[in-house]
C-alpha cells in the first residue's frame, strides 16, 4: 500500500490533490539538476480543504541555501515575488564548455563569502510561515503597454481569490496590433466563481498595467497530452460581449459609444462600460477625443478619466459643429504679443535662426514628393505659427503670422538620396540632415520649418527630419504636428483632399490673454508669495556667476545618461503611483538631492545594483546648504480664460522658480534605497506644489506686467534649469522602424543659437521614449565650462542617477509609498497626521497599503 508521496515538476491542482492526500502522506519537493536535484521539500501536505491554493514548496533541506532576491541580489520580505537563487554542498561547479552560460547563471553568494549560488529562473515568495511557493518563472515575463509584466505573479493574485481553485494567464493578440492580458480561473470544488468579482479582486492587489483585460471561468484547463495546460486551446474573449450594456439613448451616447467601440477595436459598447476596463489607457483616452470631436462631440481627455462610461461622458459632452469651444471666432493672422518665456530669452536672442527643435520619424515606402508637399500644405495651413516671421526693423522686434498660402511648401523640402544605406545609416542620415536643415531656416523671411527627406528607396521605410524654429513650436506641439502631417499625407495618397481637425485658440490670440492676464487683480496679489520665494541666498553651483556677455550657447557642454530599463519601468510607474505624483516631481527630487550631495562632498557610497560612483562618503545631513532655487519649465498650456489649447502649436513653455530645503532630508541615505529615499520624493513634492497660483503668475508679473517687474528683477535668480519633456511613442533601437514611428536617440533633438546667452549654470532634462521594448529614461546635463567644470557637472549626473536607481529600489519595498497633505486639497493636514490616517487605514484594510 503506498503510504508516502512526493510531487514536483508542476503545481499540485486541488483536485488532484485531494484524490491522493487520503490516507498518505504527500510531500512537495522542488529543484534543479545544477543542485543535485532535490532542493527544498515542504511539510505533508493536508487536504486541499483545509489549505486551498497551490501548495507550498517548502524550505531547503540540510546543507541547502534559498535565497528570494529582487533585481538588486537584495532579499525581498515575505510577499513580495522575486528570483530563486540556491547555494550549499550540492551545487555544481557549473555547465561543461560552456564558461558563459556558466557565469551568467553561477554567481557569487553575497551572503556567504567564497561561495556561489545558483540563479534558477524561477519566481517564488516566503511565506508568514518560513516556506516557499513558486510563483512562475521569471523568463516567461511579457511586455504588456511598454511594461514587462510576470504572468505567474497575476495567476498568484488571481488564485488568492477564495472561490478560485486555479489561475492561467496569457498574453493575447486576436487582433493586428492589440495585445491583451486574459486570465482563465477554474473554480474551487463544485461551485461557481463570478470572474468579474475575480478580475476585481485582483485589481485591488496589482498595479493598473497588470490587471487582465478580462477573465474567464472555465469549468478546466485544456491540457496538452503530457498534462500540461494548452495555451493555444483558451478560448479567446468576446469583447463586445464583455462590453455590451445597456444600450446608448440619445445622440450624445450613440456617439460616444461608436468612438468607445472604434478607439478599444470592439464591435459595439454598452453606454454603462467603463473604458479603462475594457483596455483603455491615456494614449487612447486622446484618440478618443480627437475621433470624437470629428464626430462633433467635445470633451477633454481629463474628462474620460473622470467620467469613465459613454453614459457619464454624455452629461459632460458638448455636441454642435467642427469648431471647438473656446475658437477665436477670427483671424489667426497678424501679430503676436512677445510671450513670458520669449521675453525672459530676450526677443532678439531669440529670433536667432539657430533656436530650434525638430523630430525625425519614418517615413512610408512609397512616399513621394508630391504628397509630401501637399501633407506639409495642410500643415502649415492648419497651425498658423508654421506661417510666422520676425520683423526687426522698428524700435521693437515683432513677431508676425502671415496669412494661409504665404508659406510655399515645396520650397521647405530637401530629398536627401539614400538609396541602399543600411537602417542604422538612414538613422545618422538623418541626424545631420536635421542638423543642416537648421542652417537653412530663416525667420526674418518666414522660413520657420524644414522638412529633410532621405529617402530609403522602393520599398523602404525612410526618415524625415522636421525642423522648427522653437518660437512656433514646443514638446507639446509635435504629439499635434506628427499626427496631422501623418493624417494629410495619408488622405493624400488615398487620393482625398486632406482636412485636419481645427484648431481651437490661436497661438495669436492666447498671447493677447496673457497680456491681460498679467494685468488681472488675482495675479498681482501672487507678487508677495512670488517675492518670498526667491528672497533667499543659496551656496554657489561652480566657480562664478554666468556673464551674458561672455558665457554663450557656443561653448555649452551637454552629457546624457540612460536610466537601466528595469528602473525606468519602475520610476515611470509604480514609483508614481505609489506616491500620488508624476513622473516629473520623481526627477525633481532626484536632481535636488543629487545637488545637495556635491554640495555637502558625500556620494561614495554604494548603490544598489550599480557600483559607487564616487569617492567613500560618510552619513551626514545636509544643514544649511540644503536650500535649492530652481527653475521649473512647464507646458504652460494653463486654463485662462475660454481658451481651447488642446490643437494649438507654439511656443507655450511657461517657467518659474521653487525653492527647496532639504536640509532635514538625509540624502545620503536615500542613494541606499532606504526609506530616506520616499521621504526625498515626499518632501520635493509638497514643496514643488506650493507655488502660488498655477504657477503661471510669475512670468506675468515678471515680463508682461510693468509695475511688477522691477520688484521681481531685483531678486536672485535660480542658478539651476530643470525641465522634464515627457513621454514620446518610438520604435525599438534593435527593430525595424515602422512609418511615422519617432526615430533618433532623442526623443526631440534641438539646437542653440551660437550667439544666446547661457541662462543656468545647470541645465538638467529629462525625457522618457514608450519603444516597443519598454520605456527607456534619458536624463541630460548642460553646463558651461567656465562656470562649472566638467568633471563636477559628470559627479551631478552620476549622483542623479545613483538617486534615481535607489528611489527605484525603495518603490519595491512593501511599506513604500503614501500620500502627503496636497493630496487632500479640501483640508488642511500636517505629513504626520496624514501618516496616522493612513496607519489606520492599513489596520482596517488588514494590512494593505492605500
Amino acid at each position: 500500500m503506498l503510504r508516502v508521496l512526493i510531487v514536483g515538476g508542476e503545481p499540485l491542482p486541488d483536485e488532484l490533490r485531494g484524490q491522493w492526500t487520503a490516507g498518505r502522506e504527500v510531500y512537495s519537493e522542488y529543484g534543479v539538476t545544477e543542485a543535485t536535484v532535490a532542493s527544498t521539500v515542504s511539510h505533508p501536505l493536508g487536504h486541499p480543504l483545509d489549505a486551498p491554493g497551490t501548495p507550498p514548496i517548502g524550505r531547503p533541506i540540510a546543507g541547502t541555501g534559498a535565497y528570494v532576491l529582487d533585481a538588486f541580489l537584495h532579499p525581498v520580505p515575505p510577499g513580495a515575488v522575486g528570483e530563486l537563487y540556491l547555494s550549499g554542498v550540492g551545487l555544481a561547479r557549473g555547465y561543461l564548455s560552456r564558461p558563459g552560460l556558466t557565469a551568467q547563471r553561477f554567481v557569487a553568494c553575497p551572503f556567504a563569502p567564497g561561495q556561489r549560488m545558483y540563479r534558477t529562473g524561477d519566481l517564488a515568495r516566503w511565506t508568514d510561515d518560513g516556506e516557499l511557493r513558486y510563483a512562475g518563472r521569471a523568463d516567461a515575463q511579457v511586455k504588456v503597454r511598454g511594461f514587462r509584466v510576470e504572468p505567474g505573479e497575476i495567476e498568484a493574485a488571481l488564485a488568492g481569490h477564495p472561490e478560485v481553485g486555479r489561475a492561467v494567464v496569457v498574453l493575447r493578440q486576436d487582433r493586428e496590433g492589440e495585445r491583451r492580458l486574459v486570465g482563465y480561473v477554474v473554480p474551487r470544488g463544485s461551485g461557481g466563481v463570478d470572474p468579474e468579482l475575480v478580475r476585481a479582486y485582483a485589481a485591488k492587489e496589482l498595479p493598473g498595467h497588470m490587471v487582465p483585460a478580462a477573465v474567464l471561468a472555465l469549468d478546466a484547463l485544456p491540457a496538452t497530452h503530457n498534462g500540461k495546460v494548452d495555451i493555444t486551446a483558451l478560448p479567446a474573449p468576446d469583447f463586445a460581449e464583455l462590453s455590451s450594456g445597456r444600450a446608448p439613448q440619445g445622440a450624445a451616447e450613440e456617439i460616444l459609444c461608436a468612438m468607445f467601440a472604434e478607439v478599444l477595436g470592439l464591435e459595439r459598447v454598452g453606454a454603462d462600460a467603463n473604458f479603462f476596463t475594457l483596455g483603455g489607457d491615456s494614449i487612447t483616452s486622446m484618440q478618443l477625443v480627437s475621433r470624437a470631436r470629428r464626430a462633433g462631440a467635445f470633451f477633454g481627455a481629463q474628462d474620460v478619466f473622470e467620467h469613465r462610461s459613454p453614459a457619464a461622458l454624455a452629461r459632460v459632452v458638448r455636441l454642435g459643429d467642427r469648431t471647438p469651444h473656446g475658437a477665436d471666432g477670427g483671424t489667426d493672422e497678424g501679430e503676436v504679443v512677445w510671450t513670458p518665456v520669449m521675453r525672459a530669452l530676450g526677443e532678439r536672442a531669440a529670433m536667432g535662426p539657430g533656436f530650434t527643435q525638430w523630430v525625425v520619424i519614418g517615413t512610408p515606402p512609397g512616399l513621394d514628393a508630391d504628397t509630401l508637399t501637399a501633407g506639409l500644405r495642410a500643415l502649415l495651413d492648419a497651425h498658423a505659427m508654421l506661417r510666422a516671421r520676425t520683423e526687426a526693423d522698428g524700435p521693437e522686434p515683432r513677431l508676425v503670422v502671415g496669412r494661409r498660402g504665404s508659406v510655399d511648401a515645396a520650397e521647405l523640402i530637401t530629398r536627401i538620396d539614400a538609396t541602399g544605406e543600411s537602417a542604422q545609416d538612414l538613422d545618422e542620415w538623418a541626424d545631420r540632415a536635421a542638423r543642416e536643415a537648421v542652417l537653412r531656416l530663416e525667420p526674418r523671411s518666414g522660413v520657420m520649418l524644414q522638412a529633410a527627406w532621405v529617402d530609403a528607396g522602393a520599398g523602404r521605410v525612410g526618415r524625415l527630419a522636421l525642423v522648427v524654429h522653437h518660437l512656433a513650436v514646443d514638446g507639446v506641439s509635435w504629439r499635434i504636428l506628427v499626427p496631422d502631417l501623418r493624417a494629410a499625407c495619408e488622405a493624400v495618397a488615398a487620393g482625398r483632399q486632406p482636412r485636419l481637425d481645427p484648431v481651437g485658440t490661436s497661438f495669436r490670440r492666447w498671447s493677447r490673454l496673457l497680456a491681460q492676464e498679467a494685468a488681472a487683480r488675482h495675479r498681482v496679489a501672487e507678487l508677495d508669495d512670488w517675492t518670498r520665494v526667491l528672497d533667499t541666498r543659496e551656496p554657489p553651483l561652480g566657480t562664478r556667476e554666468l556673464d551674458p556677455e561672455r558665457d554663450i550657447a557656443e561653448g555649452e557642454r551637454h552629457r546624457s545618461w540612460v536610466v537601466p530599463p528595469q528602473q525606468t519601468a519602475t520610476l515611470t510607474a509604480r514609483t508614481p503611483a505609489l506616491f500620488h505624483c508624476g513622473v516629473h516631481e520623481v526627477l525633481l527630487a532626484t536632481l535636488a538631492g543629487a545637488v545637495v550631495l556635491g554640495r555637502s562632498g558625500s556620494g561614495g557610497v554604494a548603490v544598489p545594483g550599480r557600483p559607487a560612483s564616487h569617492g567613500a562618503g560618510t552619513h551626514q545631513r545636509t544643514g544649511s546648504d540644503g536650500t535649492i532655487l530652481l527653475d521649473v519649465e512647464g507646458h504652460g498650456r494653463k486654463p485662462v480664460g475660454d481658451a481651447d489649447l488642446l490643437r494649438t502649436v507654439g511656443w507655450f513653455t511657461s517657467v518659474h522658480p521653487i525653492r527647496l530645503d532639504l536640509a532635514a532630508i538625509d540624502v545620503t541615505r536615500a542613494l541606499e534605497g532606504g526609506p530616506a529615499a520616499g521621504t526625498l520624493l515626499k518632501a520635493v513634492k509638497e514643496q514643488a506644489r506650493a507655488v502660488p497660483g498655477d504657477g503661471l503668475g510669475y512670468g506675468l508679473l515678471r515680463h508682461l506686467n510693468p509695475d511688477t517687474s522691477p520688484v521681481l528683477a531685483a531678486l536672485p535668480v535660480p542658478r539651476i534649469g530643470f525641465n522634464y519633456l515627457g513621454r514620446f511613442p518610438a520604435g525599438s533601437r534593435e527593430g525595424a522602424l515602422a512609418p511615422w514611428q519617432m526615430a533618433g536617440q532623442d526623443a526631440i533633438g534641438g539646437s542653440s543659437d551660437p550667439a544666446m546667452p547661457t541662462l543656468h549654470s545647470l541645465e538638467a532634462s529629462a525625457a522618457v521614449r514608450d519603444t516597443l521594448d519598454g520605456p527607456e529614461l534619458t536624463i541630460t546635463l548642460t553646463w558651461h565650462p567656465a562656470v562649472l567644470d566638467d568633471a563636477a557637472a559628470d559627479r551631478l549626473g552620476r549622483r542623479w542617477l545613483d538617486l534615481l536607481a535607489g528611489l527605484a529600489a525603495h518603490t519595491t519595498h512593501p511599506a513604500a509609498g503614501g500620500h502627503t497633505p496636497s493630496d487632500f486639497p479640501l483640508i488642511e493636514l500636517a505629513q504626520d497626521e496624514v501618516e496616522q490616517f493612513e496607519a489606520i487605514a492599513a489596520e482596517l484594510e488588514g494590512g494593505r497599503t492605500w
